[in-house]
């Protein structure tokens, strides 16, 4: 199993969660936080002061675990579908995941997925 995380912009989250869907994949966290660097910066919709302006912006954080067999197919779908061509598009990253279990039921492993 794998655990994917994706830090993307606010505005495709949307899109991104129903590309997900569509491949399968349901079971996803959404998470709105502030990233740091100025290639995130939109001046333009900020909610703070200048100076704060070039350090952090919204962002959109989705995570999700998967069969390794899924995780190219959810990586690629992420990626286009969050794509925009310009700086401040977003990074996926790929991790390992030791152990799932599902608290209802006590399913351990792909069986909770």
């Amino acid at each position: 199993m794998k655990a994917v995380k994706a830090f993307i912009r606010c505005r495709k989250a949307e899109e991104v969660i129903a590309k997900l869907e569509e491949i399968g994949l349901t079971d996803i966290t959404l998470i709105d936080v502030m990233g740091v660097g100025q290639h995130l910066t939109d001046k333009d919709k900020a909610k703070y002061s200048v100076s704060c302006v070039e350090k952090y912006s919204q962002v959109a954080k989705l995570e999700i675990v998967c069969r390794d067999e899924m995780v190219h197919q959810a990586v690629e779908a992420i990626r286009a579908t969050a794509y925009t061509g310009m700086k401040g598009d977003g990074m996926i990253y790929v991790m390992p995941v030791e152990m799932a279990v599902k608290i209802r039921t006590g399913a351990v492993g792909e069986e909770a997925l």
